[in-house]
C-alpha cells in the first residue's frame, strides 16, 4: 500500500486567484515546504488540537494548515490509500458498487481527491492514480460520438459524469506535459463545453440527460465544470453562465435557499442550496443579496443552534451537502470556516472505516471517500476551483 510522504504542504503552496486561469503550459505547482524551525515544546503540544491559531506543526516540525491535527493527516493518508487499493488497472473503480453504477462520475471524483492531496499526472505518490483516472475518462469520452463524457448510460444520468468528468479533465489539463495527450484533452474539453451549452434548458438549468429539463443538482455540476474549464484557459460562453445564475435566482425560496427545480418548487432543499453557493462564487457573485441570503441560510442550518454538533442535516444527502457547504464556508472566509471545519473534521475522522473509506449517503465507498477527502484537503489549496 502506498503511503504519502510527510504532508508539509501549507508553506509555499499554490496561491492562484480564484478568477485566474491555469497556465496552458505544463502545470506549475509550488514545491511543498521543507521542515520549519523545530517547534518549541508548547508548539508541539498545540499541534494535536490547536483550532484557534493560524500555524500549527506536526511532530516533525512541519507546518500544517489551520485547524489540522496529526490525526487529520493520518485520516487523509488512510483515505487516499483506500482509493488507491480499489482503483482498477484501467483507472476506474468498477469493483465497487458506486464505481460500477457511475463509472466516470466516481473516477472523476476520486481523481479530484488525489489532486487535492497535491498529486499531478507526473508528481506525487499518487501520480499514477491521477494519470490512470485521466486515461480512463478520456477513453470513455473518445469512444462516443455525442460529446458526452460518460461510460454508457451511467444509470440514466449522463449529465452528472459529464460535469464531474469535465471538471476533472480541465483540472489535469495544465498538469500534462505530453503534447499528444494535451491535444486529446483539449478536444474532449472543447467538445464538453459545447455539449453543456447545447444541453442547457430554456430556463437556464440542466437535467439528468441532455435537453430534457432542469433541476438544481445537475445545474451546479455543470457550472463548476465550466468554471474549471475557464480556469484552464478554455473559452466558456458567458451567456451560458449568466443564464445558469439566473436559473438559480428563479429557484430562490423565502428562506434564502434554493428549490429542487423551477417546475417543482416545493420546500427549500438544503443540499442544493449549499451547492449553489460555490457556483455563485465561481461566477464572481460574492456580495449580491442572493449570495448573502443563501450563505446565511446554509450557515444557520449547518452550524448554528446546535447543528454543528451533528453530521446529519435536514433534507438528507449529507455528504453531498457537506461537500459543497465546506467549499462555500472556506471561500467565505475564516468567520465561517473556523466554526464549520473543526466539528466537521472530527465527525469525518469518527466515521472513517477501518479500511479507510466512508460510505457516503449510502451511494458507496468511492463517492463517500472522495467527498470526505476533498473536504479535509481544502486547506491544502492545490485546486483553484475550490478557492476564492
Amino acid at each position: 500500500m502506498k503511503r504519502p510522504t510527510t504532508l508539509a504542504l501549507i508553506a509555499g503552496l499554490l496561491t492562484l486567484a480564484w478568477a485566474m486561469p491555469l497556465p496552458t503550459t505544463a502545470y506549475a505547482q509550488d514545491e511543498p515546504a521543507g521542515p520549519a524551525d523545530q517547534p518549541t515544546d508548547e508548539q508541539a503540544k498545540d499541534a494535536g488540537s490547536a483550532d484557534d491559531i493560524d500555524v500549527v506543526f506536526d511532530e516533525d516540525g512541519n507546518i500544517l494548515p489551520r485547524h489540522f491535527t496529526a490525526q487529520t493527516q493520518a485520516t487523509i493518508e488512510k483515505g487516499l490509500a483506500y482509493l488507491d487499493s480499489v482503483q482498477s488497472n484501467r483507472g476506474s473503480f468498477s469493483n465497487t458498487r458506486d464505481g460500477a453504477s457511475y463509472p466516470v462520475s466516481m473516477t472523476a471524483l476520486a481523481g479530484m481527491a488525489f489532486i487535492g492531496g497535491g498529486n499531478t499526472t507526473t508528481r506525487g505518490p499518487y501520480a499514477d492514480n491521477v494519470r490512470k483516472a485521466m486515461e480512463y475518462i478520456l477513453s470513455q469520452a473518445e469512444s462516443r460520438n455525442d460529446k458526452i463524457i460518460a461510460a454508457g448510460s451511467e444509470n440514466g444520468r449522463t449529465m452528472y459524469p459529464h460535469g464531474f468528468g469535465l471538471m476533472f479533465l480541465a483540472c489535469v489539463y495544465g498538469m500534462e506535459n505530453d503534447p499528444a495527450v494535451r491535444e486529446r484533452l483539449k478536444k474532449v474539453i472543447d467538445d464538453g463545453i459545447v455539449l453543456v451549452s447545447q444541453a442547457q434548458s430554456p430556463a437556464g438549468g440542466w437535467y439528468y440527460t441532455p435537453n430534457s429539463g432542469d433541476e438544481g443538482s445537475v445545474t451546479v455540476t455543470q457550472l463548476q465544470a465550466l468554471k474549471a474549464a475557464s480556469n484552464a484557459g478554455f473559452v466558456v460562453p458567458q451567456d451560458t453562465i449568466d443564464k445558469a445564475i439566473r436559473y438559480l435566482e428563479l429557484c430562490r425560496t423565502p428562506e434564502g435557499g434554493i428549490y429542487y427545480s423551477l417546475s417543482s418548487r416545493g420546500n427549500t432543499r438544503l443540499p442544493i442550496s449549499a451547492a449553489a453557493l460555490p457556483c455563485m462564487y465561481s461566477a464572481g457573485d460574492y456580495d449580491s443579496e442572493m449570495a448573502e441570503a443563501c450563505l446565511a441560510y446554509v450557515f444557520r442550518e449547518f452550524c448554528e443552534n446546535g447543528n454543528n454538533n451533528r453530521w446529519n442535516k435536514q433534507g438528507g444527502h449529507d455528504f453531498y451537502g457537506h461537500y459543497y457547504a465546506a467549499q462555500a464556508f472556506y471561500q467565505a472566509g475564516n468567520e465561517y470556516w473556523d466554526v464549520y471545519f473543526p466539528a466537521a473534521r472530527e465527525q469525518l475522522i469518527g466515521m472513517q472505516s477501518a479500511e479507510g473509506s466512508w460510505n457516503g449517503d449510502g451511494i458507496g465507498p468511492v463517492y463517500g471517500t472522495a467527498l470526505a477527502l476533498t473536504i479535509l484537503q481544502l486547506p491544502y489549496k492545490y485546486l483553484p476551483i475550490y478557492q476564492r
